[in-house]
Order: structure tokens, then C-alpha cells, then sequence
């Protein structure tokens, strides 16, 4: 059983710049400026878990008990008003006859809205899984090999989708084939770079070539 396990933000949904700017104006007036580039190279793939402890981290103590809420509720504002799927990823998924999930460090609730406000629902299903059922979030591999097991394929079988060197050296160490994608809003040549140097196979900046990358790694079925 050859399984594709997709990344979503970034990788499903054009979410990066929405994602990373609304939380850059909020961490602002608390006294803390990150410039936007500094803000994915700091974040991109990590849990809101270990997102936190970086920020608090920097500011030198707890961030306010109601920052997270405010900002997760000024995020999902942005998603109903803004957020649209990646150029050319049903289509792409559409062509690929295989079983696919997509697994995620995002929370249950954002994932669902980010899924349904671009209309990808159909594609998944109920095979979407978050950080939040496993104990480490990427770098660490817990995250695709849950989604290996409860999709019953073996990791050897499954191919990995990803825009973050994070979620790349997931997928390696899970020994997982990975594709980075690096065609969203927020791509640049340094991410696809990084997704290189990070152990991806390959790396594609237009999901029109997902059909043909997955082909040519060859997966046991």
C-alpha cells in the first residue's frame, strides 16, 4: 500500500504569510519584533508547544494567559477572509491513485477550518491527523509514523509532502521518502535549499509535478 502523507500549511493551503504575520503583529505590542523571514526560519513546522517556548524564550517570561486565544482567534479571521490552496493541488491530488492523509503541526480545529474554507475536506476525509495525538512534534518522526500506523502502511511505503526542513527530517527519520514543496507564497529559493539540504529527494515549486515525482520514487505498493 503506497500512502502519500501531506503537510497542510504550506504544502495544502497557501497559510504561511497569513499564519506567521498574524502572529507577528501580536507578539508586537508585547515588545517583541520579528522580521517575517526571521519568523519562518524560527517556526515553520513546529507545534504551537514548541512555538511557545521559543517565544517565551525570547521575551524572558510567560506570554499573557489570553495571547494564544486572542491569536488564534485573529488567525481563523484571516483563514475565513483570506486562505486559498495551493495553485494546482486537486488536480494534482486528484491524478494520484493512491491512499492519502495528511498529518500536521497544526491543531485539530485549525486544520478543519484550513481544510474547509479551500474546500480540500473531500480529498481527506477523516484522514487528517495533528500533532496534538503524538508526544513529539517534527523534527521528531512520532507524528508520520502514527499516521503510517492508522492508515495501516508500513513507513517504507509512505511518501511524504513537506515545505519545512522540520517536517523533511521527519519524514526521514521515519524512513519516509520525502518531496519538498517549495511553491507556495512564502517559497523562496533559500527554503528550497533547505528542503535539500534537509534530505528531501526532491524538491518541486509546482504541484504539477507532484504526479510525476511520486512516480518516479518507485514506493512498494
Amino acid at each position: 500500500m503506497t500512502l502519500l502523507i501531506f503537510d497542510c500549511d504550506g504544502v495544502l493551503v497557501d497559510s504561511e504569510v497569513i499564519a506567521h504575520q498574524t502572529l507577528l503583529d501580536a507578539l508586537a505590542p508585547l515588545g517583541l519584533t520579528i522580521p517575517l523571514e526571521d519568523s519562518f526560519a524560527l517556526f515553520s513546522g513546529r507545534s504551537l508547544k514548541d512555538t511557545r517556548a521559543i517565544i517565551e524564550q525570547r521575551l524572558g517570561h510567560p506570554l499573557p494567559a489570553d495571547f494564544l486565544e486572542q491569536s488564534r482567534r485573529l488567525l481563523f479571521e484571516q483563514f475565513r477572509q483570506s486562505l486559498t490552496p495551493v495553485a494546482g493541488v486537486v488536480d494534482a491530488i486528484s491524478a494520484l491513485p493512491y491512499a492519502r492523509c495528511v498529518a500536521s503541526s497544526s491543531s485539530f480545529d485549525r486544520l478543519r477550518l484550513a481544510l474547509d474554507v479551500t474546500g480540500l475536506v473531500p480529498l481527506f476525509g477523516a484522514h487528517v491527523f495533528s500533532v496534538t495525538q503524538v508526544l513529539l512534534g517534527k523534527p521528531a518522526p512520532d507524528l508520520f509514523l502514527f499516521a503510517a500506523k492508522q492508515m495501516g502502511a508500513k513507513p517504507a511505503h509512505c511518501i511524504v509532502i513537506e515545505d519545512s526542513a522540520l517536517g523533511v527530517e521527519a519524514g526521514r527519520t521515519a524512513g519516509m521518502p520525502v518531496i519538498g514543496f517549495a511553491g507556495a507564497s512564502h517559497a523562496t529559493d533559500a527554503l528550497a535549499d533547505k528542503l535539500l539540504a534537509a534530505g528531501a529527494t526532491q524538491v518541486i515549486r509546482t504541484m504539477r509535478d507532484l504526479p510525476r515525482c511520486v512516480a518516479a520514487l518507485k514506493v512498494p505498493e
